[in-house]
């Protein structure tokens, strides 16, 4: 399928409570440059998809109070691309919502869904990956998600178990799902990994816009009539006072229990490009490049002596020294210091005092 019809849909809406205090609610992480690389996470995450999709075809969806900085950050990205959501409703009333605004333009399109805060090591792989699944889906009714391959037993991520006998006769690399499972335990994910079949989800979804708009027809029938009635409004002046007043009705759901556990055309292309959802301290400092002693560093001048295991980030600060701790957090931002144990980070949130 011709580049034309391929459209990319960032969804950009979160506010990475867990990596206070460079997230914060007014501007989370994926507007931040995390990784000390010169471009925020959201510019990141649109540059790996260069090849695949022109600027007019992106579309970012976020909470209003966001749309500024999205233009910001992405200038070549038409301003009317970016939706703004009033409120938060988790995932699948998000990719209702843009499924429908796209399908009014073009009709034929075929979309990549993704997170915008997400890191991927080997951006060419990636891009292969992401195009056989566009050209997989671009004429059939097949909803594909990519599997990432373990590396760990890692409990913070909900997993795909592929049925690897089952490959499809288009693509010799796409396999059946059997099943989505939730976030494991530590034995249960000890498990999965010991066996070839599970991988990791992570949330990156590609579809023709007839397919996924059939499935919310079928599955969710009430989130369907709330975005299909607003079919004269999409790319109108009233859209965003319409959305403003449906959107909050819409039931708070994630895509994979709305869509993905019912539809039955569901495929998983298992992949190993390097990735990480950049969820907490703990995953960017795996990410990172790390010191002799395993720290990673992230500001203009950061100095460490006797330390082991340590993240820091201060890239605000013109010189910091931290001497003597492992396995420590270390951040600053705007006037607020953060340091605390890697094995307590879970506890970030109770020390931000964000909701």
């Amino acid at each position: 399928m011709a580049r034309i019809n391929n459209h990319l849909v960032i969804m950009a809406g979160g506010v990475g409570s867990r990596f206070w205090p460079m997230s914060t609610a007014e501007k989370p992480k994926q507007f931040i440059d995390v990784l000390g690389v010169g471009k925020t996470l959201l510019q990141l995450t649109v540059e790996r998809f260069g090849t695949l999709v022109s600027p007019e075809n992106i579309w970012v969806v976020t909470n209003e109070k966001y749309a500024d900085i999205v233009a910001e950050q992405l200038p070549d990205m038409p301003r009317t691309n970016i939706l703004c959501e009033p409120c938060r409703r988790n995932t699948a009333p998000c990719i209702a919502y843009v499924s429908w605004r796209i399908k009014k333009r073009d009709p034929k399109a075929n979309i990549v869904v993704t997170p915008s805060d997400h890191i991927v090591m080997n951006v060419q792989e990636f891009q292969r990956i992401i195009g056989d699944c566009m050209k997989f889906t671009s004429d059939t009714d097949a909803i594909v998600t990519l599997g990432m391959k373990p590396s760990r037993p890692e409990t913070g991520y909900g997993y795909i178990q592929a049925n690897l006998t089952a490959a499809s006769l288009r693509n010799k690399g796409i396999f059946r799902v059997d099943s989505f499972r939730e976030k494991p335990d530590l034995k249960t994910a000890q498990e999965y990994i010991s066996k070839n079949n599970y991988y990791w989800n992570a949330g990156i979804f590609i579809w023709n816009v007839n397919t996924i708009v059939n499935a919310f027809r079928m599955y969710q029938p009430k989130l369907a009539k709330i975005f299909e009635s607003m079919l004269p409004v999409y790319g109108t002046a009233e859209e965003q006072a319409v959305i403003n007043e449906k959107f909050p009705t819409c039931e708070n759901i994630s895509v994979d229990y709305a869509i993905m556990e019912k539809a039955e055309e569901i495929f998983v292309c298992p992949a190993d490009f390097g990735w990480s959802d950049l969820g907490t301290w703990g995953s960017l400092l795996t990410q990172s490049k790390r010191d002799l002693y395993g720290n990673a560093a992230i500001g203009q001048d950061v100095q460490l002596f006797e330390c082991h295991d340590c993240i820091v980030h201060a890239s605000q600060e013109k010189k910091v020294v931290v001497q003597g701790l492992d396995g420590y957090i270390v951040a600053e931002k705007d006037d607020t210091l953060l340091i605390c144990k890697l094995s307590e980070e879970q506890r970030i949130k109770q020390f931000s005092g964000e909701n």
